[in-house]
């Protein structure tokens, strides 16, 4: 496996109307990915075959993606259709320009590089338009790669330092927890969580019952964690990491939750607080990578770093050119203090 062969967003699909061009990058790979007047999306490498002008900065006429230097014109499988300096009657033939795969979910618009076929899907967010269940979703651009944006994202001894009061108060809390690495992924189930929510607790926990939270990596770029309180309360944040390039990556992320009678009214404040707590990793995340160009990336780790490292393992099976699926199944206990 390698990276090209998975699934990357591209776009909401909200961003993309009937008869439009946007620019989007993966990979460092640059996009052109219309829409025909039918509604079919079609990628194509940013590039026109005749002079390397962007196709982005051309428009879609009748269906079909058209160069702005020149004017050459690419259907929907990427062949060249027409040369307006040629007349009217000219048939290019054999010019195609470089196209992907495309895929239209729930919202998202996923574009897979690689030209060999298999049998991957793009992820299935959790409950999506689940009845009772309402979803926020946030685009952020992080200056850091995929590997440290992930594992920030399910990472707890970071929370009371990064975002102290409006997420987790430092309160010396013993947490155990059960770390499993199977079939591409590393999931965490926590022990012993109960009250620690910042501002929030009140709310979202007030009983002080023991609370069913788990994170969870799926090989190469998502994350999603669960919190389920006593009172029946329940949300999944859910976030993609799309490599831009090396050191930047724009992550779409869905908050979906059901507070009960308060979950549509409350939606202003979640929005909020899930903004901000966002707004503060984009700053440790930058400055995370501002150190790392100057002294490189020599990191030590504690027991409780076993979900970094094992994260870690799976994207090197990726940079390898192995399946991370095929790694052996291990699993640990840790506990650390918040």
């Amino acid at each position: 496996m390698k990276k090209e062969d998975y699934w990357y967003i591209a776009a909401e699909d909200h961003e993309l109307p009937k008869n439009q061009v946007i620019s989007r990058s993966i990979l460092g790979e640059w996009l052109a990915i219309f829409r025909d007047e039918s509604g079919k999306i079609s990628a194509l490498q940013d590039k026109c075959l005749h002079r390397t002008a962007q196709l982005s900065k051309g428009r879609v006429v009748e269906g079909k993606l058209q160069c702005p230097y020149h004017g050459w014109t690419y259907n929907t499988s990427g062949e060249v259709v027409k040369i307006p300096s040629m007349g009217p009657q000219h048939k290019p033939g054999g010019k195609c320009a470089k196209s992907y795969e495309v895929i239209e979910k729930e919202g998202y618009i996923y574009v897979r590089l690689s030209q060999h076929k298999n049998q991957l899907s793009p992820f299935s967010m959790p409950c999506h338009k689940m009845k009772g269940y309402t979803t926020i979703r946030l685009q952020n651009l992080f200056k850091n790669n995929v590997t440290n944006c992930a594992e920030n994202f399910v990472d707890i001894p970071h929370t009371t330092f990064v975002h102290p009061k409006i997420f987790r108060d430092a309160k010396n809390e013993h947490f155990g927890a059960t770390v499993r690495r199977e079939n591409g992924s590393v999931k965490v189930i926590y022990k012993n969580e109960k009250k620690n929510f910042g501002w929030f607790s009140f709310f979202l926990n007030p009983s002080g019952k023991e609370i069913f939270h788990t994170d969870e990596f799926f090989a190469p770029n998502v994350t999603s964690v669960h919190y389920k309180f006593g009172g029946g309360y329940h949300f999944i944040i859910t976030s993609q990491s799309i490599p831009l390039n090396d050191d930047e990556t724009l992550v779409y992320t869905d908050l979906t939750y059901n507070y009960g009678i308060w979950t549509k009214i409350s939606r202003p404040l979640v929005h909020w607080q899930a903004q901000t707590i966002i707004d503060q990793d984009v700053e440790i995340l930058n400055n995370q990578m501002k150190t790392i160009k100057k002294y490189g990336a020599h990191f030590q780790n504690s027991p409780a770093d076993i979900i970094h490292t094992w994260i870690e393992s799976l994207q090197e099976e990726i940079e390898e050119g192995r399946d991370p699926a095929l790694l052996p199944v291990r699993e640990t206990e840790i506990e650390f203090w918040v």
